[in-house]
């Protein structure tokens, strides 16, 4: 079986991506790729962590499931209408809204856990 993805990055949302982004660079080492009020990009030991600004963001309340935890992949495509139609065979739908379908592609695995389908600029590494 031929991959329709390769795995890009784990993205956290925040309200403060900055600060956020400054803790993960200091804990494990990242190093900062990418840094502005709605998106900071870090990467480190060949993992590629982003940090999204959500104004209205809730931080989980665990143990608690009240507020459940959250987070999304990011899956690295070639061809963002390959890619979709690959992932919607596999299981996955999409949503009707898209904040930036022509950059990214929001789709819902099988349990309705959002992931995102993105053409990396540049070489990823």
């Amino acid at each position: 079986m031929t991959a329709i993805a390769r795995f890009g990055a784990i993205s956290l949302d925040s309200r403060d991506p900055r600060r956020l982004g400054q803790f993960y660079r200091a804990l494990p080492e990242f190093e900062i790729r990418h840094e502005s009020e709605e998106l900071v990009v870090l990467r480190g030991d060949g993992v590629t962590l982003t940090i999204e600004h959500v104004a209205d963001h809730q931080p989980p309340d665990w143990p608690g499931d009240q507020v459940p935890k959250q987070m999304h992949l990011d899956l690295f495509v070639t061809d963002l209408d390959t890619a979709e139609r690959a992932a919607i065979t596999c299981g996955a739908t999409k949503p009707a809204f898209q904040p930036s379908p022509d950059r990214w592609r929001v789709l819902l695995d099988p349990s309705g856990h959002p992931f995102c389908l993105t053409v990396m600029s540049g070489s990823g590494e």
